[in-house]
């Protein structure tokens, strides 16, 4: 085919066409909130596709078309996008949730002022039909390439005659692999122990029970229980144990019992979710772990906007019956947070779940959905500290090809947080560590100083507080708040046991470092600092031992780069740091 007068191409392209299923009946029964949900769609989706090496290049009504470089993009994109519109089902309310069907197909295309043009964007917008809601078709030629990724599961639907198309066309469904049963983690022992400085009542909130009959209702269990961990760690007096551990525990034993020895708390909260359109019940209860009897029960029936005002009432429920005080500013804390709008909320957790993927496509997806939050609800301070952690994670992990831009911008967004919601320790935490790596040291103490007033028992934050003052000689007390995270956490992540360890190493106590790194399950990001240690403790083998590996997992690894990356305050510190590495041999 010869191109005409305004069209460029051809151009072998993959086709990505998406249509609304049954948007007809839709629009009949509720016109206005259909085409309001079908503009936010529309979108996120136009938001997220860039993201994934796609351009939307066509939407006409209830459907749209998107090109990309290759058939796995295009079909990675189509996998994330149906996840997450998935999750819009929990916050459509009493609505009928909007599906959309998926086709891809690859070939030639040519473009125009209009949108891109071809047999290929037929062929995608016929096999389309045949995927179920929330579905996605693939053409025998998209097969061909993708079949052998693991991760996907393909299934032959048959050769099919489609309209204005002269020969049957093979039509195969694609959808994401069930993530495999994750191998059991072995617990570290966590020895009950008496500790003067901890609160006398202690607390583990376990794993929300979905009986919903959606799947996607997941991501919103899971952010209740986060939320009212988050809530009820504001009390001084009150031990909660960080969900990590929680979750961990859980998974490994169904005893009680077992549960609270484990986590070495008195009391457990169970509780079970259950949603049917926009109405909800959910359930809880309080038990006394050691005995296994309920002290405290409540069953919530209400409507998806009731969802604050529950959280509020187990907050402040389970703080009356188990925490021996509370003071009075704290509960005033509670009685003056401000709620966001529902669908906002529901926003920053689907992001929060995208974000803890740790991958560069992951973390702007994750943005994309915090953005939308932010422009729906302008001053609510979640979305920023959110989308702060984002750019932090692209500065640290190297994602960007201007890290000091985004390092700056991590700062500007956590300020705008605390603008936003001054009773919320997000945004000072993110404050914290923006100016940390900035290395603005004063600031980012100051910062976590405030964060811990707001919320003095959340593991993670005493974690990150910890990190910080190992860079500015507080070694002592750096080793106190992280020995306190992980009692709060008691199956900590390898992070903990990291900061720990340079926490050990900057107060020159090379031995102890050596020993807490050792802990590690993945010690990949450990061998710098143990071929350091070892080389100032004049142990050569070891030290070039761990200089050896260094250069395994970080082929690219130099001195000249890494005296950039750790915000040690002194600069004596930091040429102490070098000098190990180059007694192990490291250049």
């Amino acid at each position: 085919m010869i191109a005409q007068p305004g069209l460029t191409g051809p151009r072998l392209q993959a086709v990505l066409y998406a249509d609304i299923h049954g948007y007809t009946r839709l629009i009949e029964q509720d016109e206005a909130g259909t085409i309001l949900r079908l503009t936010r769609s529309i979108a996120l989706i136009r938001n997220l596709v860039g993201d994934y090496g796609g351009t939307v290049v066509n939407t006409a009504g209830d459907g749209l078309v998107a090109v990309f470089q290759d058939a796995p993009k295009a079909l990675h994109f189509a996998i994330e996008m149906q996840r997450e519109l998935s999750r819009e089902s929990a916050w459509a309310e009493a609505r009928e949730p909007i599906a959309w069907r998926v086709g891809i197909s690859l070939g030639e295309t040519f473009e125009g002022q209009e949108g891109v043009y071809g047999h290929s964007v037929n062929l995608a917008a016929r096999i389309q039909g045949f995927a179920d809601p929330g579905g996605i078709c693939v053409t025998e030629t998209v097969y061909r390439i993708v079949r052998d990724n693991p991760e996907l599961v393909l299934r032959s639907l048959g050769r099919r005659r489609l309209k204005n198309i002269s020969a049957p066309v093979e039509i195969y469904a694609a959808a994401p692999a069930s993530p495999a049963a994750a191998a059991a983690v072995p617990l570290r022992a966590v020895p009950r122990r008496v500790d003067p400085g901890l609160p006398d009542t202690s607390l583990a909130i376990l794993p929300m029970e979905n009986l919903s009959a959606d799947p996607g209702d997941q991501h919103l269990c899971h952010g209740i229980v986060a939320d009212l961990i988050t809530n009820l760690c504001r009390f001084r007096h009150l031990l909660v144990i960080a969900r990590h551990s929680s979750f961990l525990a859980a998974a490994q034993t169904s005893s009680l019992r077992e549960i609270g020895r484990r986590l070495g708390v008195r009391y457990l909260m169970t509780s079970s979710f259950r949603r049917a359109g926009n109405r909800l019940r959910i359930t809880v209860e309080l038990v006394e772990a050691e005995s296994e009897n309920t002290i405290w029960s409540e069953r919530y029936d209400g409507v998806m906007l009731d969802i604050f005002d529950f959280q509020d009432d187990v907050t402040a429920m389970t703080a009356a019956r188990v925490a021996i005080q509370l003071d009075a500013n704290e509960r005033r804390r509670l009685a003056e947070q401000s709620h966001p709008a529902l669908y906002a909320y529901g926003l920053v957790l689907r992001g929060q779940d995208m974000g803890l993927r740790f991958l560069p496509d992951a973390n702007l997806h994750a943005r994309r959905l915090f953005e939308e939050a932010r422009d729906l609800d302008p001053d609510y301070g979640r979305s920023y500290a959110a989308m702060s952690r984002t750019f932090n994670v692209e500065w640290r992990y190297n994602w960007t090809s201007n890290p000091d831009a985004a390092l700056n911008q991590a700062l500007v967004l956590a300020k705008r947080a605390v603008q936003c919601d001054a009773l919320d320790s997000r945004g000072f935490s993110e404050m914290g560590l923006a100016h940390l790596y900035k290395k603005q040291h004063d600031e980012a103490l100051a910062a976590y100083e405030h964060a811990l007033a707001l919320n003095p028992n959340d593991a993670d934050l005493l974690a990150y507080t910890g990190d910080c003052l190992a860079y500015v000689r507080q070694g002592e007390r750096a080793v106190q708040l992280l020995e306190r995270a992980m009692r709060l956490n008691p199956y900590f992540p390898d992070a903990y046991l990291w900061f720990l360890g340079d926490a050990y190493f900057h107060h020159g106590d090379y031995g102890k470092t050596i020993e807490t790194l050792s802990r590690m399950r993945d010690q990949s990001e450990a061998h710098r600092l143990l071929a350091a240690s070892h080389a100032l403790l004049g142990q050569m083998d070891e030290a070039r031992r761990h200089a050896g590996a260094v250069m395994r997992v970080h082929p690219n690894f130099t001195i000249a780069h890494w005296r950039k990356v750790p915000p040690l305050k002194h600069a004596e510190d930091l040429e102490l740091y070098v000098e190990g590495l180059r007694k192990a041999g490291l250049t």
